[in-house]
């Protein structure tokens, strides 16, 4: 079971995550979870493009390892990027200092402000750990020395950090060092990763309710897709002749 639209009184039981935007200004902002991977994220990046739409994408760390030219190009369109976890890992099952360190892995390859947890699942706990947290590089200038000691040994180094060079992020700085990390969730779950959901009710649930400041979550999964590429080309159009604008968070 899920809510499409986001209940208020859930929003109240967590009044520290952030479930919308602005309802003032005629926005809509886009999300996309669990990417990127081959065939879907880049055809989500087309549809997007053809509407000149820039949205979130909360990244999974082992996809961005496997899939980094996929990433790089998140980031060439200049869309946001966001922190899933590094397995996408359910907050409830798990214990918080490997969920934690799950959130430290991809935050190293992702370098944002930005959090969502998988299934919208996170304990009361690890919610105050990753909002005061800040990006931790503080030991990045010993690592990358152990990543250099490695390549003149003609060795291979397996730390997580290694992936920073092949994505070209840098691994002694960091933008976002000085800012807590927020925590966004969503006001309308467009329901696109249920299978059992017909493309054409998918596309009305999320019509009917997204509004001004809402956070929309679709998925740029293989499971996802078969709902994905019905939905989002039109309710993409029907919102453009509404005359919403697409923000970034």
């Amino acid at each position: 079971m899920y809510f499409v639209k986001t209940p208020w009184w859930l929003k109240k039981l967590y009044p520290q995550l952030i479930w919308n935007k602005d309802r003032n200004t005629k926005t809509i902002f886009l999300t996309f979870d669990d990417g990127p991977i081959p065939i879907v994220t880049p055809a989500v990046l087309k549809i997007l493009k053809t509407y000149n739409a820039k949205a979130t994408f909360f990244c999974i760390g082992d996809n961005i390892i496997k899939h980094p030219d996929i990433f790089l190009q998140l980031k060439a369109d200049d869309h946001t990027i966001g922190n899933h976890t590094q397995n996408h890992l359910k907050g409830w099952a798990t214990a918080d200092n490997m969920y934690i360190d799950n959130f430290n892995k991809c935050q190293i390859l992702t370098q944002t402000n930005l959090f969502r947890p998988p299934y919208g699942r996170i304990k009361r706990s690890q919610i105050i750990e990753i909002q005061n947290s800040k990006f931790k590089n503080q030991n990045l200038a010993t690592k990358e020395n152990e990543i250099q000691k490695s390549k003149n040994k003609n060795q291979t180094p397996t730390n997580i950090l290694h992936q920073t060079e092949t994505l070209n992020i840098p691994v002694n700085q960091s933008k976002i060092k000085n800012q807590k990390s927020q925590i966004i969730m969503w006001d309308v779950l467009s329901g696109d990763f249920d299978t059992t959901l017909k493309p054409e009710k998918c596309l009305k649930n999320v019509l009917k309710h997204t509004e001004n400041g809402s956070i929309v979550v679709f998925h740029d999964s293989l499971k996802a897709w078969d709902r994905l590429h019905y939905v989002l080309p039109k309710a993409l159009e029907y919102w453009h002749e509404k005359g919403f604008k697409f923000g970034l968070l």
